[in-house]
This record gives C-alpha cells, sequence and structure tokens, in this order.
C-alpha cells in the first residue's frame, strides 16, 4: 500500500481511496490529494481494495472500472461493495473505458460521478470538493 499515514496525523483529515492498477496514476493522485488535505490509501487491485473497504471508512473512494491484467470491470464489485458497507462512502469512476452504458451501470451501482481519463487533477479535486459539500444520495432519496 503506498498511502500508509501515522495515525495521528490522519484522524483529522479526510480519508480518500484511489484504487487503479496503473501504478503512476496512484501516485500522482497520492501526491496530489496528500497536498490538498487528504489522508490518501490506494489500492491496485481488486482483493487490496476490498480490505482497505473492510477495515478503513473513506470519505470518497475515486476508482478506475477496469483492474490487472484482465481489464476486467472489477470497478462496479468495489462500487457494490461500498454501498453496502459504507453508504455515506462518496464514489467516483474515473475511466478510460467510459461507454453511456457503462456510466450507467456504475450510477445504477452507487456511483456518484463518472469521469473520463484523462482528466486533470485540478478537475477530479473540484469534483471531489463538490461531492464532499453535498449530501450523500441516501440522505437525498429519504428527504
Amino acid at each position: 500500500m503506498f498511502g500508509s499515514h501515522s495515525p495521528e496525523r490522519s484522524v483529522s483529515l479526510p480519508r480518500l481511496l484511489i484504487v487503479d492498477d496503473e501504478e503512476s496514476i496512484c501516485f500522482s493522485m497520492r501526491e496530489y490529494f496528500e497536498h490538498h488535505g487528504f489522508a490518501v490509501d490506494t489500492a491496485r487491485e481488486m482483493e487490496e481494495a476490498e480490505k482497505l473497504i473492510e477495515s478503513t471508512d473513506y470519505k470518497v473512494v475515486i476508482q478506475d472500472l477496469r483492474l490487472g491484467v484482465n481489464r476486467n470491470p472489477d470497478g462496479l464489485q468495489i462500487i457494490k461493495l461500498l454501498h453496502r458497507r459504507q453508504p455515506e462512502t462518496r464514489v467516483i469512476v474515473l475511466t478510460a473505458y467510459g461507454s453511456t452504458e457503462m456510466e450507467d451501470e456504475a450510477r445504477e451501482c452507487g456511483a456518484d460521478a463518472f469521469l473520463r481519463k484523462p482528466k486533470p487533477l485540478s478537475q477530479v479535486a473540484q469534483v471531489v470538493q463538490g461531492l464532499l459539500e453535498s449530501p450523500p444520495k441516501a440522505a437525498v432519496r429519504s428527504a
């Protein structure tokens, strides 16, 4: 795992999980978001992401849809797990394989935003900030 922090440092910072099989993307996003006040964990495989989700509460998860050698859309399974385990967590899909059908499916699974790669980190950060400032879907539905 790239983004481990000491407990005293990460207590007050919002936690962010980045799930992408490309090391360069995990590294650059971790550096950017840590610089902007987040405690960041990264996962490059579905199993690693699942373990982190089981053990850590996240404010936001930014994830690719296709992970690993076979490039299956494992990201949908991660969205479903998050929706069950951490319904308040906001999910941003950031993928190069975005079709309208895939976007619809990701949103049905619980994704809050769907962005297509490449996307400047400043724009991803704007989406993160917007989601953090708006109520989660579960709260909106019950209102």
